[in-house]
């Protein structure tokens, strides 16, 4: 009984200290004091809508300033102070766009069914048995010690096997998530992380990598999953009434099999963080997890060399200037910049990129490129001295560039000689991403004393899918 005075005597104490905090928040802000507020350079919006009216105004000021550089280069005068000024531009709009992004992800979070309800943040609420391997894990990662703990996420993890193995009829030759068992001890080969907090790492890792939100994702039993693709299609011929049928032929296959490798993220927390009752194991899982597993996979699904890793697109066989017609299935295309070092002098380089791509790949046709490069091509004009690039005034649209939308992925290539800074194309058609089914995680409280290692891994696998889906800007005079 004492224990248990002392246990809830901490637990108001605590109680009172946030509450404390809470209202010395409120009272700074009312008295317009932010001391309980990080400071930020970024812009603080309330909205969407203000975010796009702040993006128009940012970039008429930004052609205003171009202008005067274009005039001022025409007049031999001087650019440096015009140049820095557009640089600091570029910035502001990047931030604009970047605010309006989490705007428009807040919003539609908002707007999911279950937001403000106890459904797991998404939704959707799990089976019983999944609820309580959920509960029983997160108190395991808190105290592995414990032996009752252990025994309990034993006993869930085989409640929620049983059902699973219910849902899959048993045993039917395929690999399920069943196959991601408690292994004999914890401590050596970890437990499957509860698929709540997968999915939600996985929602996250989309958000914040930009080729998972553009690239066909699949989700796959085993690392010897492969896709074919018809190259040239079956041949066919027009025939008359009673007119002689011919054999035609046969269609040429080509198979994409993604390389696999281990992604892993080993976020630590101190001791004195996971005994405090106030501290999220679950959401500081799926935010630490999310972020250092995508900043690896961006990278490799760009320029991962398939060794242990996914296959990027700028990976494969070296991209040659070889039309569809005549050039070999899994090597990229390129249109030269026509600078030894630069991006185009004139816009008509990007039309010959856009009009390389088929028709039917067109029309889901989008640019890849980074910040810096991106910079580059806002200043490009056309024959009627209107902006190449436009910036994003509806909700849930891109900015776009001749017309196509822009994903900024910064592992892409500066701008260097023989460089690829910029591809084009239908990533949906042109990059598969493979997915192992689940996600294991050990817990590691001994080679850094003080502190509770977390090794989470999944394995992730990439390649190129259809080569005649994606062309390249190459930085080369021919």
């Amino acid at each position: 009984m004492k224990q248990m005075h002392k246990d809830f005597g901490a637990f108001r104490a605590k109680l009172s200290l946030a509450v404390a905090v809470a209202l010395a928040c409120g009272s700074a802000f009312a008295e317009g004091v932010a001391v309980c507020y990080e400071k930020r350079d970024e812009p603080t919006l309330k909205s969407v809508g203000e975010a796009l009216d702040k993006i128009a105004t940012a970039f008429d000021e930004y052609k205003k300033v171009n202008d005067q550089r274009l005039e001022a280069i025409k007049s031999g005068s001087s650019t440096s102070d015009l140049e820095a000024k557009l640089a600091k531009m570029d910035a502001h709009m990047d931030a604009l766009t970047e605010a309006k992004s989490r705007l428009e992800k807040v919003e539609t979070k908002l707007s999911r069914p279950g937001a403000f309800g106890n459904s797991g943040g998404d939704g959707e609420k799990g089976s019983k048995e999944s609820v309580e391997y959920k509960t029983a894990f997160l108190s395991w990662v808190r105290n592995p010690q414990d032996t009752e703990l252990r025994a309990s996420l034993q006993q869930k993890s085989k409640a929620l096997r049983a059902v699973e193995a219910k849902a899959f009829g048993g045993d039917d030759g395929f690999e399920t998530r069943a196959t991601q068992a408690v292994t004999s001890t914890g401590s050596a080969g970890g437990f499957a992380m509860p698929e709540v907090i997968e999915r939600a790492i996985a929602r996250l890792s989309v958000d914040i990598s930009p080729i998972r939100q553009i690239a066909t994702v699949r989700t796959v039993g085993s690392p010897d999953y492969k896709e074919l693709f018809d190259i040239n299609g079956a041949a066919f011929e027009w025939v008359g009434e009673g007119d002689t049928r011919n054999q035609t032929n046969t269609p040429d296959l080509a198979e994409c099999a993604p390389t696999f490798g281990m992604a892993s993220a080993k976020p630590q927390a101190s001791e004195e963080s996971l005994d405090d009752l106030f501290f999220n194991v679950e959401d500081w899982l799926t935010g630490s997890g999310s972020e250092s597993m995508s900043a690896g996979e961006g990278a490799a699904f760009v320029s991962g060399n398939g060794t242990k890793k996914p296959t990027g697109f700028l990976a494969g066989p070296t991209p040659v200037t070889t039309a569809d017609a005549a050039r070999a299935f899994g090597t990229l295309q390129y249109i030269a910049s026509g600078q030894a070092a630069a991006m185009p002098t004139s816009a008509d380089v990007f039309y010959d990129l856009i009009y390389s791509l088929r028709a039917r790949y067109r029309a889901n046709a989008r640019w890849v490129t980074q910040k810096l490069v991106l910079a580059a091509m806002r200043k490009y004009k056309d024959s009627q001295n209107q902006y190449l690039w436009q910036p994003s005034l509806i909700q849930g649209q891109p900015a776009t560039f001749l017309g196509y939308g822009i994903t900024e992925a910064e592992d892409m290539p500066s701008i260097a000689a023989n460089a690829f800074p910029v591809a084009f194309g239908d990533f949906k058609e042109g990059y598969l991403i493979a997915d192992r089914v689940g996600m294991r995680m050990t817990r590691d409280e001994i080679t850094t004393p003080g502190f509770v290692k977390f090794y989470i891994r999944k394995r992730v696998g990439g390649k190129l899918r259809n080569t005649q889906a994606i062309k390249l800007l190459k930085i080369s005079a021919a």
